[in-house]
């Protein structure tokens, strides 16, 4: 009853009638609505930096994974429920549906987040028998193809089975896996080399001690003797564990190396092999693979196909095409002694054959290296490396009718598939052709403009390296990084050339990091130059020495293309530097940004005197933070007039200022306190609103640039289609601008015409703590002409140490860190460009105009930061 009389007496009140006691509770009511809206504000500018962040990585070429997505959205919604909240402290029961809408949203971000791919089958093993080219998504595409090859075209291959993506769903879901690898990648975030190694040691930790669920381990014992009822071998049979991953083995995405296979394992090996294969997912080669090429890790199943061991007395690889010329239609097959596996790992040399198909095939070059180890099946179980004999270390790994064999199967499965097949073969002592691996290649295109020779280039005496072999053609530059073991991974910096021993998949990892890489061993059909040509670094293998010749180099050129080395930076080599591909542009991972960032990141609500500007009408979290911190600020100004409170009412600035400006005094921005309805310049103590307001008021503007007849149209065409570009019914607040304001602190929310601006600086002698930051929106031009001149203020307010992100046409800047008379500098900055780019938007299409702008903007500028200015007290008249 008390509460309600105390409400009545303010209400019939004069402003003097207020008592002692009524002015101190008043205060500190405004104390705990001020404290309130100062949490909105930094929730507010926590959120527009996330959906900054989220627009830097759709348009940007930086590698990003879900955990950053996630983070970006739990990290967004939380800010915005903040915001929410602290609206209701400043308006109790007035804004009730923002909470609805904002489950919306979240709900729909929550759907992007939770679909997941159906498994159609549920089988845990399968035979090779029973697989075809169709069931890529069931035991994935490399033993699709295995199984396609064997019982469609009836070529060779060892026989197997194939642990399914049920069979490793199952093993996840049951030891609950998923959930604990999603938390450690959200606790890892980033793309940090070092993270990734101890991220990496975690997860495959975890999934060798996992349990092996009792219906898998089952239907693979069974499996095990149907193959040994099948095998030569009988109870003797070892296998090969290859790893067939979702989304492996594409033409795109190769993901060649980066995922652990087990050779020669026995019956008592199985289950522990099989735990290692699905470890290998997350090898750090891996884990880096996914992140750079946008793969989902909840989307990658992998499968394991289990096939014979084939005792190879010869092995390698086969490209139906050159990889780095797609006009060369030659056949290349590489080979060495034993299994293919030094070919494939690029861990020795191997000879090269070449096969041309027309008129009809003939071996037309063959290039034999000195091969000194051959990699063999060791009697119990893995493999052994024996020293070759002399006379085998420069002999042909194969004959030539077996050359001949290897390219008509080649051109046999090219046929089929209807492109260029990398396919991994073996030969038995007897002879046996079997087919281990078959994958779609991918091909480069040369620049047939840039193949020149060296020295017509460049100083033939700066050349430090001539030969080897293009892996991955191109040309750049970097400073020399000799990696020698695996820990170098982590000190590789940016950009840098990477240099080392063997052409080893580990490697991979540093392919986003690295110009380029040269390798004493290896050749273009190893896993790593796979991987370098996927990701456009010029690579050149089989460079003797190389390690020793570059190790007290600085700054190298490599072009592979001429298989050069030189010395220092040539810029006339330079000109056909390879430009990387950004690999993350379609990607899965890019697509789910995409998706839930539609929910977050645009902004439909533009003008606050519309009909539209309401919480129904908030379509995504940037529109909520847009209602509430238009609606947070007019709860603040309306709380001094509401109770007859002087002291915290909004003031009209009483100055001769284009618009009209109001300032409401949060605590000691004001020298004295005003009980009248205006406030005078020289009683305002606010320094940055004081900075601002020099460079607002320090020159004149000129008025709206003269336009020609097709700018007019583009203004009234948009003021005719764009209903927030209508003012409609005049609201008390349409032509009010408003600073809130403290000695050290000021928010500033503008609306001049068609263009919306707020503006929130904390500047005081605590460099650390100051910060600036401004957001620009709006025009009645086309949206052509908007974006231009949005571009236009970024390139001047990045000239002055700004941090600005765009989106379409609205603009994001922040300068943050630096002491009071830099930060003061920046503000005179702002409060001239909110004055003098008002209506350029409809000029922006004329270049002769926009250079004149540009340069009177910039030379004004540079007067009003250095102080050189002579203020026209007639043009900018203080009424006191």
């Amino acid at each position: 009853m008390e509460r309600i009389k105390k409400i009545i007496r303010r209400i019939f009140q004069k402003p003097d009638d207020l008592t002692a006691s009524d002015v101190e509770e008043l205060r500190l009511d405004f104390k705990s609505r001020y404290h309130n809206f100062k949490l909105l504000l930094t929730a507010n500018n926590k959120a527009l930096e996330i959906m900054a962040d989220m627009e830097r990585a759709l348009h940007g070429s930086s590698a990003f994974g879900m955990s950053f997505i996630r983070a970006g959205c739990t990290a967004a919604s939380v800010n915005v429920f903040n915001m929410i909240k602290n609206l209701k402290q400043l308006a109790p029961e007035k804004y009730l549906s923002l909470d609805e809408k904002f489950n919306e949203i979240r709900l729909n971000i929550d759907t992007i987040f939770n679909q997941k791919k159906e498994i159609r089958d549920t089988r845990l093993v399968l035979t090779l028998e029973d697989v075809n080219k169709d069931m890529a998504d069931i035991v994935g595409s490399k033993m699709a193809n295995i199984g396609e090859i064997k019982n469609v075209l009836g070529i060779s291959t060892p026989e197997g089975f194939v642990i399914t993506s049920a069979a490793y769903e199952t093993f996840v879901s049951e030891n609950n896996l998923q959930t604990e690898i999603d938390r450690l990648f959200q606790t890892a975030g980033g793309d940090n080399l070092q993270e990734f190694d101890i991220l990496s040691a975690q997860i495959q930790q975890y999934i060798i001690n996992a349990d092996m669920p009792d219906s898998l381990a089952d239907a693979i014992n069974r499996a095990w003797k149907k193959l040994e009822s099948k095998s030569e071998f009988g109870k003797q049979t070892m296998v090969a564990l290859r790893s067939s991953a979702i989304g492996e083995d594409f033409q795109d995405s190769s993901f060649a190396g980066q995922y652990r296979s087990i050779l020669n394992a026995s019956v008592e090996n199985i289950f522990h092999s099989y735990k290692e294969v699905l470890a290998g997912k997350y090898s750090v080669q891996a884990i880096s693979y996914r992140l750079n090429r946008g793969f989902k890790d909840e989307d990658i199943s992998m499968c394991v196909g289990c096939m014979d061991m084939v005792a190879a007395e010869a092995g390698g690889v086969i490209y139906s095409h050159s990889p780095v010329d797609m006009d060369d239609d030659s056949i290349f097959i590489n080979s060495v002694w034993g299994l293919p596996k030094s070919v494939v790992d690029g861990s020795d040399s191997n000879d090269q054959f070449v096969v041309s198909r027309k008129p009809a095939i003939k071996l037309v070059s063959e290039d034999v290296r000195t091969k000194k180890i051959k990699l063999t099946c060791f009697s119990k179980s893995g493999l052994q490396r024996e020293i070759l004999p002399e006379d085998l270390q420069n002999a042909p790994s194969i004959t030539k009718e077996q050359v001949l064999k290897l390219a008509g199967i080649a051109i046999t499965l090219e046929g089929y598939y209807s492109s260029p097949q990398d396919i991994e073969w073996a030969i038995t002592k007897d002879g046996l052709i079997y087919i281990l691996q078959c994958r779609p290649m991918q091909q480069i295109k040369r620049d047939v403009k840039n193949l020149y020779p060296a020295s017509a280039k460049a100083n033939n005496g700066s050349i430090i390296i001539k030969g080897g072999i293009t892996a991955s053609p191109g040309s750049a530059y970097g400073k020399v990084f000799l990696a020698e073991k695996r820990a170098d991974i982590l000190a590789f910096p940016q950009n840098a050339v990477l240099v080392v021993k063997q052409a080893l998949p580990v490697w991979a990892s540093l392919l986003s990091r690295a110009s380029a890489i040269i390798s004493e061993k290896g050749g273009f059909a190893g896993h790593l130059a796979n991987v370098a040509r996927e990701f456009s670094v010029p690579a050149i293998f089989g460079v003797e020495n190389a390690m020793a010749i570059l190790r007290d180099e600085n700054t190298i050129t490599v072009d592979a293309d001429s298989l050069a080395v030189y010395k220092g930076k040539i810029e006339s080599l330079l000109t056909k530097k390879t430009v990387k591909k950004n690999l993350m542009h379609g990607s899965p991972v890019y697509e789910t940004l995409k998706k839930v960032s539609g929910f977050i990141v645009p902004l439909n609500l533009l003008d606050p005197d519309s009909n539209d500007f309401k919480p129904a009408n908030c379509k995504t979290l940037h529109d909520i933070t847009r209602f509430i911190h238009e609606k947070s600020v007019i709860e603040m100004f309306d709380f001094g007039r509401e109770h007859k409170f002087s002291e915290r009412a909004g003031k009209q600035l009483f100055y001769h200022a284009p618009m009209k400006w109001w300032i409401l005094n949060l605590d000691d921005g004001f020298k004295k306190e005003i009980k009248s309805k205006y406030v005078r310049l020289e009683n305002i103590e606010s320094i940055p609103m004081l900075a601002f307001w020099e460079g607002f008021a320090a020159i004149p503007w000129d008025g709206p640039p003269p336009i020609d007849g097709k700018g007019f149209m583009s203004v009234m065409f948009q003021s005719t289609t764009n209903p927030a570009l209508i003012p409609g019914v005049r609201s008390k607040y349409v032509d009010r601008n408003y600073f809130m304001v403290s000695k050290n602190y000021c928010n500033l929310s503008s609306r001049l015409g068609y263009h919306f601006a707020t503006m929130e600086a904390l500047v005081s002698d605590r460099a650390f703590e100051n910060y600036v930051s401004f957001q620009f929106k709006g025009g009645a031009a086309d949206y052509n002409r908007r974006f231009r001149r949005i571009q236009f203020i970024t390139d001047i307010l990045e000239g002055y140490d700004f941090r600005v992100d765009v989106n379409e046409d609205n603009l994001i800047a922040r300068v943050e860190g630096y002491d009071k008379k830099f930060m003061e500098k920046r503000l005179k900055i702002l409060g001239y460009l909110l004055l003098h780019t008002r209506q350029l938007d409809m000029i922006m299409t004329n270049r002769k105009k926009v250079e004149y702008y540009r340069l009177k903007i910039q030379k004004d500028i540079e007067k009003i930061i250095n102080q050189i200015l002579v203020r026209d007290e007639n043009v900018c008249l203080d009424l006191t």
